[in-house]
């Protein structure tokens, strides 16, 4: 939190999905980011979630996770001190991928909480995210693409982000490498942003 932050604050507020392929991580990689927007105003938040090596689960768990944080979050807005309407979704990789479906998908929430409440962030900033499944040309990719359906619990392209781009998504920032793997995914889906 800002210093001196209280409730009444209605401050914008940023959540991160660590990153580690759905297997492993820990909310601990994004804390550096948290004290520094923290520093800036913002109320930031380092979220955990379910993953393989620990809970044995597939990666929709995890995008479920993701929904259900960014719900919680703005449920208890008011006592955090939160603007429920200013609240970015952020993350790295697996978690930048969680990040995404927050925004895209309609899908996959936990039959337990209030659906009235959106999933749906603000905007979303995310880092080398892993958004488009849809398999590249080389036969690394088509690897890649096999070893995916067998970690994603659904057909990979139900939690593709590209795959569910419409009009009306938040705004989005993605930071990537020219050379990282996802490149083409990530160019794929911000076509599909754009057009």
């Amino acid at each position: 939190e800002p210093q001196h932050h209280k409730p009444s604050d209605n401050r914008p507020a940023i959540i991160f999905f660590f990153g580690g392929g759905w297997a492993n991580g820990s909310p601990q990689q994004f804390e550096e980011q948290c004290r520094y927007l923290a520093s800036r105003g913002m109320v930031a938040i380092t979220a955990d979630y379910r993953v393989a090596s620990r809970q044995q689960v597939k990666a929709v768990e995890c995008v479920k996770d993701a929904k259900s944080a960014i719900r919680w979050v703005r449920t208890h807005a008011a006592e955090l001190g939160i603007d429920p309407d200013k609240i970015v979704a952020s993350g790295g990789s697996a978690g930048g991928h969680i990040a995404a479906c927050t925004g895209v998908l309609t899908e996959f929430d936990e039959p337990n909480e209030d659906l009235a409440v959106s999933t749906r962030p603000n905007a979303m900033v995310l880092f080398n995210p892993a958004v488009s499944f849809t398999p590249g040309k080389t036969d690394a990719d088509q690897k890649r693409a096999e070893q995916l359906a067998s970690r994603t619990g659904v057909p990979p392209k139900k939690i593709s982000p590209a795959e569910h781009v419409t009009k009306d998504l938040p705004p989005t920032l993605i930071l990537i490498g020219t050379k990282d793997f996802l490149i083409d995914g990530n160019h794929e889906f911000v076509n599909k942003m754009k057009a």
